[in-house]
């Protein structure tokens, strides 16, 4: 197992719970998080944040800018460019309206933490810089909620370019964990004239760093990252160019990938399905023995 997998202590102890009917699974709420992608020497490069050391879950850890659905996106059409919400529902798994409020959220979660806007007023332009005041105070309302995502870009005039965005992968939180995210990954480029910047009260550090960069600093324990990010990089690194990731993306399987964990022996095994890297064996210890001289941990966070 890689050094610098992220691996919460108390799993163990919630799976034996799970196993014997003392906790119940919990319905994954949706998300979407988004590799953003800038080309430069080497091949491209993916804009990533690291967690505050202060967050309950994956404190420290390495991620790309995304969050959950906000339930309005799914009651009201919003301006749109690029494939219709029938093509995403169809590419996503997903209905209709689920199709553009996950679009939704990975647009816009990706203005509130990185402040980059996939959206323009025509279906053919982008917007340029968005660092002004008044940009600010709407991506504020964003975050805080007070303003839905169709409200903001009527507002602006804008329509949402989901034909920026290339769908690339769907993890779900495993069955054990008290707060679950069913969370598609995408892909997209940094539009010329936007630049990003450390938006998110959740991250303390943000970075433009190649792929291949990022896994092997995991690879030496040095970047901390959880299974989805490390395997979406590792899936990164043979394009050669922002828009060749893009196109590279239609083909890709969205099956979902979810823990398994079983008991083998005297150990608890916990793996994801067709990526066997992420593979921990634990000792079945007593919850006890296992628990004393444990640091504390709360994984009560999320995406969001």
């Amino acid at each position: 197992m890689s050094n610098g997998q992220w691996y919460p202590p108390e799993w163990p102890e919630r799976i034996r719970a799970l196993a014997a009917g003392e906790i119940a699974a919990v319905t994954p709420r949706r998300a979407a998080t988004v590799m953003l992608l800038r080309d430069g020497p080497g091949g491209p490069a993916v804009h990533m944040l690291r967690r505050r050391a202060s967050m309950a879950f994956a404190a420290g850890a390495y991620a790309y800018p995304g969050g959950g659905v906000d339930s309005r996106d799914d009651d009201r059409l919003v301006g749109w460019a690029g494939p219709g919400r029938d093509v995403w529902a169809r590419r996503l798994g997903v209905d209709t309206a689920s199709a553009q409020a996950i679009v939704c959220a990975a647009v816009r979660e990706t203005y509130e933490e990185a402040g980059v806007l996939l959206a323009g007023k025509t279906a053919g332009t982008v917007v340029g810089d968005t660092t002004g005041d008044d940009w600010e105070a709407d991506r504020a309302a964003l975050v805080d909620r007070e303003l839905s995502f169709a409200d903001f870009l009527d507002r602006r005039g804008l329509v949402l370019r989901s034909d920026l965005l290339g769908a690339w992968a769907r993890w779900i939180t495993p069955e054990f964990e008290p707060r679950r995210y069913d969370t598609w990954f995408f892909v997209a480029a940094l539009p010329a004239g936007q630049r990003t910047r450390n938006a998110s009260t959740e991250a303390d550090r943000t970075v433009w760093i190649r792929p291949a960069e990022a896994t092997e600093a995991y690879d030496r324990g040095e970047l901390l990252m959880m299974p989805p990010t490390v395997s979406t990089l590792r899936q990164l690194q043979p394009y050669g160019a922002a828009a060749e990731a893009l196109a590279g993306a239609d083909g890709r399987d969205l099956t979902p990938v979810l823990a398994t964990a079983v008991l083998e022996g005297g150990e608890l095994v916990l793996s994801w399905p067709g990526h066997e890297e992420f593979t921990k064996r634990v000792a079945t210890a007593a919850p006890s023995d296992e628990s004393a001289g444990r640091p504390e941990h709360d994984p009560s966070g999320g995406l969001r």
